[in-house]
């Protein structure tokens, strides 16, 4: 089970829900020790599904639960990931969507602070594309789901694309990060 979403990769990111992200300047830099390299590098995969996962770990790097969350916490400010949590196969729990809109360059921050308002979407990020805004929305069922792209039509003024899966595909996102 992957467990650990990196905002490394991002490009473009528009999403106020990052916590200390600055959409002008983008998120603050930091150095990372080897604590940060390992929980990055060494829990993309097999997070502990246990009543204390961040005090497993911490005994597996030799460390403290305290500090274990502080350097998490530390990275999720800094942006080099998004969020940690388990990644369900798509329609086991609830029903979810990709949707995208077709945002005027000069509206872009206000909809994509509009659509991170949602409690049901869990991401959005910018494109270089006519369709500029792209977003992932999760509900209970299928009709929740139509009904949160509706409210953001409303809301926005603006079309939303919905672009429901056709097929699933399994890809295993994680990956070696070689540090120089």
């Amino acid at each position: 089970m992957s467990a650990i979403a990196t905002g490394m990769a991002a490009s473009g990111v528009v999403d106020p829900k990052v916590s200390g992200q600055n959409l002008e300047n983008g998120p603050p830099a930091m150095t990372l020790g080897a604590l940060e390299r390992a929980l990055l590098n060494d829990f993309q995969r097999g997070f502990p599904l246990t009543e204390r996962p961040f005090a497993e770990i911490a005994e597996r790097l030799g460390s403290s639960e305290a500090a274990v969350i502080a350097a998490f916490d530390a990275l999720r400010t800094a942006g080099a990931l998004s969020r940690i949590g388990a990644v369900v196969r798509p329609h086991r729990a609830g029903w979810s969507t990709l949707a995208a809109m077709a945002v005027p360059e000069a509206r872009l921050a206000e909809v994509a602070a509009l659509v991170s308002a949602c409690p049901e979407v869990n991401h959005n990020y910018e494109r270089e594309h006519v369709l500029n805004l792209w977003f992932v929305v999760t509900a209970g069922d299928v009709a929740g789901v139509a009904e949160v792209l509706g409210d953001i039509e409303r809301q926005s003024g603006l079309e939303v694309l919905d672009l429901p899966l056709e097929e699933a595909y399994c890809l295993d996102l994680g990956f070696e990060i070689r540090w120089t």
